[in-house]
């Protein structure tokens, strides 16, 4: 679907997007399905999947789900968007950030459930 806004499209997706290189794009995350991941309990929404290998998505994760201590290759960063987010440090509750640098270990749980947004950056 294309809008035109003051002369300017703008294109609206119904899968991720990949990046652009012009103009502005958006995504209707309402029309899209959460995704399983292999961690049970935690589901995914892509939202950008970036050339450069980077990548943005809502992850979604059910009450008391847990996953154990892990990595990433990549800088991590997460916003809670709704519930609260714990890991062996603290809880996060909504309009908290943080950043993990790469290969920081960690667990990821949530007692009430929750939705964050998560990017990841080479």
């Amino acid at each position: 679907m294309m809008l035109r806004h003051n002369g300017t499209m703008t294109s609206i997706f119904s899968q991720p997007i990949v990046r652009p290189a012009s103009g502005t794009h958006a995504l209707d995350t309402e029309s899209t399905d959460w995704q399983p991941t292999e961690t049970p309990g935690f589901w995914t929404k892509p939202l950008l999947d970036a050339a450069s290998g980077g990548t943005t998505s809502l992850m979604k994760i059910d009450p008391g789900a847990f996953a154990g201590l892990h990595s990433h290759d990549q800088l991590e960063e997460i916003f809670v968007v709704s519930g609260q987010f714990r890991d062996q440090h603290r809880t996060y509750a909504p309009g908290h950030y943080c950043v993990r640098a790469v290969g920081e270990m960690h667990t990821a749980t949530s007692d009430e459930g929750c939705v964050v947004l998560l990017v990841y950056r080479p």
